[in-house]
Protein backbone atom coordinates (compact mmCIF):
# COMPACT_ATOMS: atom_id res chain seq x y z
CA UNK A 1 0.00 0.00 0.00
CA UNK A 2 2.90 2.02 0.97
CA UNK A 3 4.29 1.84 -2.45
CA UNK A 4 1.27 2.10 -3.99
CA UNK A 5 1.10 5.89 -2.72
CA UNK A 6 4.52 6.37 -3.46
CA UNK A 7 4.27 6.03 -6.80
CA UNK A 8 1.10 7.81 -6.82
CA UNK A 9 3.05 10.91 -5.74
CA UNK A 10 5.37 10.38 -8.42
CA UNK A 11 2.85 9.91 -10.91
CA UNK A 12 1.25 13.16 -9.75
CA UNK A 13 5.03 15.23 -9.82
CA UNK A 14 5.50 14.40 -12.57
CA UNK A 15 2.32 15.30 -14.32
CA UNK A 16 2.51 18.46 -12.18
CA UNK A 17 6.03 19.24 -14.05
CA UNK A 18 4.79 18.31 -17.63
CA UNK A 19 1.78 21.18 -17.17
CA UNK A 20 3.26 24.50 -19.07
CA UNK A 21 3.51 27.51 -16.74
CA UNK A 22 0.89 29.28 -18.54
CA UNK A 23 -1.43 26.60 -17.45
CA UNK A 24 -3.54 29.17 -15.45
CA UNK A 25 -3.31 32.68 -14.83
CA UNK A 26 -1.25 34.46 -11.57
CA UNK A 27 -3.60 36.93 -10.33
CA UNK A 28 -2.61 37.87 -7.29
CA UNK A 29 -0.80 41.33 -6.74
CA UNK A 30 2.59 39.51 -5.44
CA UNK A 31 6.17 39.01 -6.94
CA UNK A 32 5.46 36.10 -8.67
CA UNK A 33 2.98 38.18 -11.00
CA UNK A 34 5.56 40.48 -12.03
CA UNK A 35 8.48 40.64 -14.46
CA UNK A 36 10.82 43.06 -15.40
CA UNK A 37 11.25 44.86 -18.96
CA UNK A 38 15.03 45.36 -19.57
CA UNK A 39 14.80 48.92 -21.50
CA UNK A 40 17.03 50.81 -23.50
CA UNK A 41 19.87 47.82 -23.61
CA UNK A 42 19.92 47.87 -19.98
CA UNK A 43 21.04 47.06 -16.67
CA UNK A 44 18.24 49.82 -16.48
CA UNK A 45 14.18 48.13 -16.11
CA UNK A 46 10.93 48.52 -14.92
CA UNK A 47 8.40 46.09 -13.36
CA UNK A 48 5.01 44.91 -14.76
CA UNK A 49 2.05 42.44 -13.47
CA UNK A 50 1.24 40.15 -15.77
CA UNK A 51 -1.02 37.32 -15.28
CA UNK A 52 1.11 35.46 -17.54
CA UNK A 53 4.56 35.31 -18.74
CA UNK A 54 6.15 37.13 -21.93
CA UNK A 55 8.23 34.59 -22.83
CA UNK A 56 7.25 30.99 -24.14
CA UNK A 57 4.53 30.16 -26.16
CA UNK A 58 0.81 30.29 -25.25
CA UNK A 59 -1.47 29.39 -27.86
CA UNK A 60 -4.77 30.41 -25.63
CA UNK A 61 -3.95 34.18 -25.55
CA UNK A 62 -6.17 36.22 -27.85
CA UNK A 63 -6.32 39.35 -25.97
CA UNK A 64 -4.40 41.80 -24.08
CA UNK A 65 -5.43 44.21 -21.46
CA UNK A 66 -2.81 47.34 -20.85
CA UNK A 67 -4.40 48.62 -17.55
CA UNK A 68 -1.99 52.30 -16.28
CA UNK A 69 -2.39 53.57 -12.85
CA UNK A 70 -2.84 56.57 -11.08
CA UNK A 71 -1.09 59.10 -9.72
CA UNK A 72 -0.11 56.80 -7.00
CA UNK A 73 1.99 54.48 -8.81
CA UNK A 74 -0.12 51.71 -7.29
CA UNK A 75 0.47 49.12 -10.18
CA UNK A 76 -0.59 46.10 -7.81
CA UNK A 77 -3.66 47.89 -6.82
CA UNK A 78 -4.71 48.46 -10.62
CA UNK A 79 -3.73 44.88 -11.15
CA UNK A 80 -6.02 43.60 -8.55
CA UNK A 81 -8.61 45.89 -10.53
CA UNK A 82 -7.51 44.19 -14.08
CA UNK A 83 -7.89 41.51 -12.68
CA UNK A 84 -11.03 41.17 -11.22
CA UNK A 85 -12.53 42.96 -14.55
CA UNK A 86 -11.40 40.40 -16.55
CA UNK A 87 -12.62 37.82 -14.09
CA UNK A 88 -16.24 39.48 -14.40
CA UNK A 89 -15.73 39.21 -18.21
CA UNK A 90 -15.10 35.87 -18.49
CA UNK A 91 -11.47 36.74 -19.78
CA UNK A 92 -8.83 34.98 -17.46
CA UNK A 93 -7.77 31.96 -19.35
CA UNK A 94 -7.51 33.91 -22.85
CA UNK A 95 -6.59 37.47 -21.73
CA UNK A 96 -2.97 38.53 -20.99
CA UNK A 97 -3.51 41.26 -17.93
CA UNK A 98 -0.61 43.53 -17.69
CA UNK A 99 -0.43 46.42 -15.13
CA UNK A 100 3.26 48.51 -15.64
CA UNK A 101 4.69 50.15 -12.85
CA UNK A 102 6.05 53.46 -13.25
CA UNK A 103 8.12 54.38 -10.27
CA UNK A 104 9.71 57.25 -9.02
CA UNK A 105 12.02 58.16 -6.44
CA UNK A 106 12.69 62.20 -6.63
CA UNK A 107 10.89 65.31 -7.12
CA UNK A 108 8.54 64.47 -4.22
CA UNK A 109 7.92 60.56 -5.32
CA UNK A 110 9.21 58.48 -2.80
CA UNK A 111 9.09 54.54 -4.11
CA UNK A 112 11.69 52.37 -3.26
CA UNK A 113 13.34 51.36 -5.99
CA UNK A 114 14.68 47.46 -6.89
CA UNK A 115 18.26 47.59 -8.22
CA UNK A 116 18.51 48.82 -11.97
CA UNK A 117 15.55 49.80 -11.68
CA UNK A 118 14.41 52.95 -13.58
CA UNK A 119 13.20 55.88 -11.88
CA UNK A 120 10.40 57.51 -14.03
CA UNK A 121 9.71 61.85 -13.38
CA UNK A 122 7.25 62.51 -10.78
CA UNK A 123 6.61 66.13 -11.59
CA UNK A 124 6.18 68.51 -14.51
CA UNK A 125 6.60 66.79 -17.75
CA UNK A 126 6.55 63.93 -15.63
CA UNK A 127 5.98 59.96 -16.58
CA UNK A 128 2.14 60.05 -17.80
CA UNK A 129 3.19 62.72 -20.61
CA UNK A 130 6.24 60.76 -22.01
CA UNK A 131 8.80 62.08 -19.89
CA UNK A 132 12.80 61.12 -20.24
CA UNK A 133 13.46 59.14 -17.46
CA UNK A 134 15.56 60.74 -14.24
CA UNK A 135 18.94 59.44 -15.24
CA UNK A 136 18.51 58.93 -19.06
CA UNK A 137 17.06 62.16 -20.99
CA UNK A 138 16.75 59.22 -24.20
CA UNK A 139 14.64 56.94 -22.55
CA UNK A 140 10.43 57.60 -21.85
CA UNK A 141 7.92 56.49 -20.12
CA UNK A 142 6.40 55.91 -23.88
CA UNK A 143 9.43 53.66 -24.47
CA UNK A 144 9.17 51.43 -21.83
CA UNK A 145 4.76 51.57 -22.85
CA UNK A 146 6.25 50.34 -26.76
CA UNK A 147 8.57 47.75 -25.30
CA UNK A 148 5.53 45.97 -23.71
CA UNK A 149 3.49 46.22 -26.53
CA UNK A 150 6.46 44.48 -28.95
CA UNK A 151 6.83 41.78 -26.50
CA UNK A 152 2.96 41.23 -26.26
CA UNK A 153 2.81 41.21 -30.04
CA UNK A 154 5.44 38.67 -30.57
CA UNK A 155 3.73 35.99 -32.50
CA UNK A 156 6.58 33.21 -30.91
CA UNK A 157 4.89 34.08 -27.80
CA UNK A 158 1.09 34.53 -28.54
CA UNK A 159 0.49 33.53 -32.22
CA UNK A 160 -3.09 34.09 -31.52
CA UNK A 161 -3.37 37.38 -30.29
CA UNK A 162 -5.92 39.37 -32.19
CA UNK A 163 -6.33 42.24 -30.06
CA UNK A 164 -4.73 44.90 -27.34
CA UNK A 165 -6.21 47.30 -25.36
CA UNK A 166 -4.46 50.23 -23.66
CA UNK A 167 -6.20 51.69 -20.44
CA UNK A 168 -5.20 54.00 -18.06
CA UNK A 169 -7.48 55.74 -15.01
CA UNK A 170 -6.93 59.22 -13.77
CA UNK A 171 -3.33 59.60 -14.14
CA UNK A 172 -2.94 56.86 -16.01
CA UNK A 173 -6.08 58.31 -17.87
CA UNK A 174 -3.30 61.40 -18.65
CA UNK A 175 -0.85 59.01 -19.98
CA UNK A 176 -3.50 57.20 -22.07
CA UNK A 177 -4.28 60.07 -23.88
CA UNK A 178 -1.08 61.59 -24.52
CA UNK A 179 0.07 57.55 -25.65
CA UNK A 180 -2.90 57.18 -27.88
CA UNK A 181 -1.64 60.17 -30.02
CA UNK A 182 2.23 60.06 -30.36
CA UNK A 183 2.96 56.41 -29.78
CA UNK A 184 4.84 55.51 -32.99
CA UNK A 185 4.32 51.38 -32.63
CA UNK A 186 0.23 51.37 -33.43
CA UNK A 187 0.63 50.79 -37.22
CA UNK A 188 3.94 48.34 -36.74
CA UNK A 189 2.64 45.45 -34.85
CA UNK A 190 0.77 43.97 -36.42
CA UNK A 191 -2.52 43.53 -34.30
CA UNK A 192 -5.13 46.46 -33.71
CA UNK A 193 -4.76 48.80 -30.66
CA UNK A 194 -7.77 49.96 -29.16
CA UNK A 195 -7.23 53.05 -26.18
CA UNK A 196 -9.80 53.47 -23.10
CA UNK A 197 -9.22 56.93 -21.51
CA UNK A 198 -10.86 56.88 -17.97
CA UNK A 199 -11.45 60.22 -15.43
CA UNK A 200 -7.83 61.96 -16.49
CA UNK A 201 -7.87 65.66 -14.89
CA UNK A 202 -6.71 67.36 -18.37
CA UNK A 203 -6.35 66.39 -22.04
CA UNK A 204 -3.67 67.49 -24.57
CA UNK A 205 -5.63 69.78 -26.49
CA UNK A 206 -4.41 70.18 -30.52
CA UNK A 207 -5.09 73.82 -31.08
CA UNK A 208 -5.75 77.21 -28.91
CA UNK A 209 -9.15 76.60 -28.69
CA UNK A 210 -11.02 75.84 -25.38
CA UNK A 211 -14.36 74.43 -24.36
CA UNK A 212 -16.95 77.24 -23.61
CA UNK A 213 -20.77 77.68 -22.96
CA UNK A 214 -22.86 78.20 -26.21
CA UNK A 215 -26.39 79.10 -26.78
CA UNK A 216 -28.97 77.02 -24.81
CA UNK A 217 -25.82 75.50 -22.56
CA UNK A 218 -24.34 73.90 -25.51
CA UNK A 219 -20.36 73.34 -25.18
CA UNK A 220 -18.62 75.31 -27.76
CA UNK A 221 -15.31 75.11 -28.82
CA UNK A 222 -13.37 79.11 -28.95
CA UNK A 223 -9.97 81.03 -28.59
CA UNK A 224 -9.36 80.95 -25.07
CA UNK A 225 -9.93 83.88 -23.63
CA UNK A 226 -7.64 84.33 -20.70
CA UNK A 227 -4.26 83.81 -22.91
CA UNK A 228 -2.86 86.86 -21.05
CA UNK A 229 -2.79 85.93 -17.21
CA UNK A 230 -3.00 81.98 -18.08
CA UNK A 231 -0.10 81.99 -20.26
CA UNK A 232 0.62 77.94 -20.17
CA UNK A 233 -2.87 77.44 -21.08
CA UNK A 234 -1.68 75.44 -24.76
CA UNK A 235 1.83 74.52 -22.75
CA UNK A 236 2.27 70.73 -23.31
CA UNK A 237 1.25 68.39 -21.77
CA UNK A 238 -2.60 71.00 -22.03
CA UNK A 239 -1.55 71.69 -25.50
CA UNK A 240 0.84 71.10 -27.87
CA UNK A 241 3.24 74.16 -27.22
CA UNK A 242 6.82 73.20 -25.73
CA UNK A 243 6.85 69.66 -26.26
CA UNK A 244 9.29 67.34 -24.71
CA UNK A 245 10.03 63.61 -24.10
CA UNK A 246 8.67 61.03 -26.42
CA UNK A 247 5.98 63.48 -28.12
CA UNK A 248 8.38 65.97 -29.01
CA UNK A 249 9.80 63.27 -31.78
CA UNK A 250 6.15 63.86 -33.74
CA UNK A 251 5.16 67.02 -35.41
CA UNK A 252 1.58 68.87 -34.51
CA UNK A 253 0.33 67.67 -37.60
CA UNK A 254 1.71 63.77 -36.95
CA UNK A 255 0.36 64.20 -33.79
CA UNK A 256 -3.63 65.13 -34.69
CA UNK A 257 -3.96 62.60 -37.80
CA UNK A 258 -2.82 59.90 -35.17
CA UNK A 259 -4.61 60.99 -32.43
CA UNK A 260 -8.04 61.13 -35.27
CA UNK A 261 -7.27 57.92 -36.48
CA UNK A 262 -6.87 55.70 -33.53
CA UNK A 263 -9.79 53.56 -32.03
CA UNK A 264 -10.56 55.39 -28.57
CA UNK A 265 -13.24 55.50 -26.15
CA UNK A 266 -13.30 58.19 -23.05
CA UNK A 267 -14.85 56.73 -19.44
CA UNK A 268 -16.39 59.72 -17.77
CA UNK A 269 -17.64 58.91 -14.05
CA UNK A 270 -21.15 60.53 -13.80
CA UNK A 271 -20.43 61.49 -10.40
CA UNK A 272 -16.71 62.41 -10.75
CA UNK A 273 -17.74 66.06 -10.26
CA UNK A 274 -15.69 66.72 -7.00
CA UNK A 275 -12.20 68.16 -6.52
CA UNK A 276 -10.79 65.53 -5.18
CA UNK A 277 -7.57 62.42 -5.97
CA UNK A 278 -5.35 65.04 -7.17
CA UNK A 279 -7.48 66.70 -8.79
CA UNK A 280 -5.89 69.33 -11.22
CA UNK A 281 -6.93 72.61 -10.34
CA UNK A 282 -4.28 74.27 -12.25
CA UNK A 283 -5.36 77.37 -14.56
CA UNK A 284 -3.86 75.28 -17.72
CA UNK A 285 -6.51 72.38 -16.52
CA UNK A 286 -9.51 74.77 -15.67
CA UNK A 287 -9.31 75.98 -19.27
CA UNK A 288 -10.59 72.74 -20.02
CA UNK A 289 -13.38 72.46 -17.72
CA UNK A 290 -14.45 72.65 -13.98
CA UNK A 291 -14.41 69.39 -13.33
CA UNK A 292 -13.30 65.81 -14.61
CA UNK A 293 -16.82 65.14 -15.83
CA UNK A 294 -17.31 68.16 -18.04
CA UNK A 295 -13.58 68.20 -19.44
CA UNK A 296 -14.45 64.23 -20.10
CA UNK A 297 -17.36 65.18 -22.10
CA UNK A 298 -16.01 68.83 -24.06
CA UNK A 299 -12.53 66.29 -25.02
CA UNK A 300 -14.96 63.84 -26.57
CA UNK A 301 -17.29 66.33 -28.66
CA UNK A 302 -13.74 68.56 -29.34
CA UNK A 303 -12.17 65.62 -31.04
CA UNK A 304 -15.02 64.66 -33.30
CA UNK A 305 -16.53 68.31 -34.01
CA UNK A 306 -13.14 69.65 -34.76
CA UNK A 307 -10.27 66.79 -35.81
CA UNK A 308 -12.91 64.76 -37.71
CA UNK A 309 -12.55 61.64 -35.38
CA UNK A 310 -14.96 58.74 -34.53
CA UNK A 311 -14.27 58.49 -30.93
CA UNK A 312 -16.94 56.78 -28.47
CA UNK A 313 -17.75 59.11 -24.88
CA UNK A 314 -18.93 57.02 -22.48
CA UNK A 315 -20.69 58.00 -19.03
CA UNK A 316 -20.69 55.37 -16.98
CA UNK A 317 -23.46 55.66 -14.33
CA UNK A 318 -23.12 55.91 -10.96
CA UNK A 319 -19.05 56.38 -10.53
CA UNK A 320 -17.24 58.96 -8.96
CA UNK A 321 -13.08 58.97 -9.69
CA UNK A 322 -12.75 55.40 -8.64
CA UNK A 323 -11.09 53.20 -11.13
CA UNK A 324 -12.61 49.93 -9.70
CA UNK A 325 -16.25 51.14 -10.09
CA UNK A 326 -15.12 52.24 -13.47
CA UNK A 327 -13.41 49.02 -14.90
CA UNK A 328 -15.77 46.57 -13.32
CA UNK A 329 -18.88 48.01 -15.02
CA UNK A 330 -21.06 46.15 -17.29
CA UNK A 331 -20.73 48.64 -19.89
CA UNK A 332 -17.22 48.75 -19.73
CA UNK A 333 -16.04 45.53 -19.92
CA UNK A 334 -17.21 44.43 -23.35
CA UNK A 335 -15.10 47.74 -24.24
CA UNK A 336 -11.52 45.90 -22.12
CA UNK A 337 -12.07 42.87 -23.69
CA UNK A 338 -13.34 42.90 -27.01
CA UNK A 339 -14.67 39.41 -28.76
CA UNK A 340 -11.91 38.03 -31.19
Amino acid sequence: MERTLILAAGVLVSLSASVPAHAAPCTVAKQECTEWITLGGGPGRSLIYRTYALDGKNEKITRAMIMVHGAGRDADNYFRTAVAAAFLAGALEDTIVISPRFASNGGGCQDKLAANEISWPCNGDSWRSGGAADKDGKLTSYDFADAILRRVARKAAFPNLKAIVVSGHSAGGQFANRYEMANQVHDTLGVPITYIVANPSSYAYLDPTRPAAGANGATEFRAFGDGRTCTSYDNWPYGLRGRTGYASRLTDDQLKKQLAARPTTYLVGELDTLPLAGFDSSCPAMAQGANRNLRGQAWGKYVNEKLGAHHTTMVVPLCGHNARCMFTSDSVLALLFPKP
